[in-house]
């Protein structure tokens, strides 16, 4: 049985420089790259409008790819990264002069198509998808529908050994490699659900690996923690493993977390090629660092494409001050109210407008806190004198305050996701366009919605949901999900009766008025909690001390189940 080898390299444009080398080292067929999250969108688009020969992450040439491709030559190994970023023919144009000066013979091809920013006149009456928010008149910074695996399967087909795209789904990927692979066609449905799935596992990196995971004591040797490899068959089914004398750990709830990570409702996952269907999915522990995924259920793909578009909005300043000794927490709350007051009389006396938004966010607990200080104006003066001004607490305000650290003036970003009809973003490989023959069909109705798990036994004993199941949490938008698997299959019905929206707002009361809904995966005893409205604003303009919501699982390791 043909057996394709395909390695995550890459989670994010900034990721560890150690991941190529193992995958390398371990003899993959393919390894993929993954850069582009939407705050990485804005911050290479902000990179393009400055200097039209940039908007990619340089890491792909000076950390992941352009050091080893001399091995890359020699061993055949194929490269796929949307590391293209808003300029993938730029970094494939860089690419090539670096091969050539090599005298290397490696074929790069560069998919491209999903830029909208020559179509912003026509989206003027777009809507946030989730919010309803319009869409930004000025200030654009990039606009991009995410693409799917055909264009990749397309260059690969055509002999690229590197296939550079621009935005494209992050799982495609993996799904494009596998496509070329095994023949797959637009309507193998179940098919390119397991791609999906397989890429979805391995494009965050080290996080199926054993990275971020609930039971953390477990896994051993983090300093040399394995990069993914998912072992993909023609029948859409996978092994999930890592190289040889890695660190780390590949298990049934490392995969399980991972599976659910950032994920909205597990029966309709929407990417470009197929609707992906998680709840008939089986996951098998192998030993050994080894874990089988099966039973990918797909549908046809949705009619639209979503796309994103970030603006620069206004500018924050953010500065950390400690302040140490007895009743730190109530001294460094005085304090930040006394110093976003100072900065708005400091504002009048120039006749500019107030903040925006100030937020003290308090960091630590009894006698040692840092206070986060942030504002939010138009003007980027308004924020450096603020920046400049809160050092004075040091002498001015609460005794045992030391000086700040990490002051920082950014241009806000802000973001708004949406759908266009497929036809708005055409494909293209090397510049010729690939017609989009998907059969973009789904309907909601093709659905077969499990029951929830009920128990009709009185509770006798409280558990810890830590002690009942693993637990992951992400954001997309201001959405934040938690996937919940029982460790034991027993459990599943009480924790379905305690994860409630009422207990959730008691335990979660700083979130705000989120509405959740439950979604039940039973083929891996799992449910999915998906909080609408629990992050304002989104990862790139929240103020909270974690904007990614990769804390809020951990919030609940001792949230109280009653068995």
């Amino acid at each position: 049985m043909k057996t394709v080898r395909i390695g995550g390299g890459s989670a994010f444009f900034i990721d560890s420089a150690m991941a190529v080398p193992q995958l390398l080292g371990a003899g993959v067929d393919y390894i993929l790259l993954d850069y582009l999250a939407e705050g990485a969108m804005g911050l290479v688009g902000r990179a393009r409008l400055a200097d039209a020969q940039a908007g990619f992450p340089s890491d792909f040439m000076d950390v992941h790819i352009g050091p080893f491709l001399h091995q890359i030559a020699a061993m055949g190994v194929r490269i796929v990264s949307n590391a293209g970023g808003v300029n993938p023919e730029g970094l494939a144009r860089k690419l090539r002069a670096r091969i050539a000066e090599l005298g290397l013979s490696i074929k790069v091809s560069a998919v491209t198509g999903d830029d909208l920013m020559s179509r912003l006149p026509d989206l003027a009456d777009t809507r946030d998808m989730f919010t309803g928010a319009p869409f930004p008149l000025q200030g654009i910074t990039s606009c991009n529908a995410y693409l799917g695996a055909f264009p990749i399967a397309g260059a690969l087909k055509g002999g690229a050994q590197i296939v550079i795209t621009g935005r494209v789904v992050d799982s495609a990927l993996a799904l494009g490699p596998l496509i070329h692979e095994f023949g797959w066609t637009p309507t193998e449905y179940d098919k390119l659900a397991g791609g999906t799935v397989a890429g979805h596992l391995i494009e965050c990196g080290p996080q199926v690996t054993g990275g971020t995971f609930t039971d953390w004591r477990q896994v051993e040797g983090w300093a040399t923690i394995g990069a993914p490899i998912a072992e993909c068959h023609a029948d859409g089914s996978c092994v999930i493993t890592k190289p040889e004398g890695t660190g780390g750990l590949v298990s049934l709830g490392t995969v399980a977390e991972q599976l659910l990570y950032e994920v909205s409702d597990p029966q309709a996952y929407f990417v470009p090629d197929v609707t992906c269907d998680m709840a008939t999915l089986s996951i098998a522990d192998l030993g050994d660092n080894r874990v089988r995924v099966t039973g990918a259920k797909g549908y046809p793909p949705p009619a639209t494409l979503k796309a994103c578009v970030t603006w620069d909005d206004g500018w924050r300043g953010i500065a950390y001050q400690p302040v140490i000794g007895p009743d730190a927490r109530i001294r460094a709350q005085r304090q930040a109210d006394a110093l976003f007051e100072r900065g708005s009389l400091m504002l009048r006396g120039r006749n500019m407008a107030d903040w925006r938004r100030t937020e003290a966010v308090l960091i630590g607990s009894d006698e040692e806190i840092v206070v986060k200080l942030v504002v939010e104006h138009d003007d980027m003066l308004a924020a450096q004198m603020f920046l400049r001004e809160q050092f004075a607490a040091i002498s001015a305000m609460s005794p045992g305050t030391s000086v700040a650290f990490g002051p920082q003036v950014a241009p806000m970003m802000n973001l708004l996701c949406f759908t266009v009809a497929r036809d708005m973003a055409v494909p293209m490989v090397d510049g010729t366009p690939t017609p989009d023959t998907t059969p973009a069909t789904f309907d909601a109705a093709l659905l077969e919605r499990p029951a929830a798990p009920v128990t009709t036994q009185t509770p006798s004993r409280t558990a810890t949901l830590e002690e009942l199941a693993w637990a992951r949490s992400g954001e997309k938008g201001e959405t934040i999900n938690i996937g919940v698997i029982a460790r034991k299959a027993e459990d599943l019905p009480a924790l379905r009766a305690a994860l409630t929206q009422e207990r959730l707002h008691a335990w979660l009361p700083d979130l705000g008025a989120f509405r959740v809904t439950v979604y039940d995966l039973p083929g891996i005893n799992a449910l999915n909690l998906v909080m609408v409205g629990a992050l304002p604003g989104g990862l790139n303009a929240s103020q909270r001390l974690d904007p990614a919501a990769k804390s809020i699982a951990q919030r609940l390791m001792r949230f109280p189940v009653a068995l």
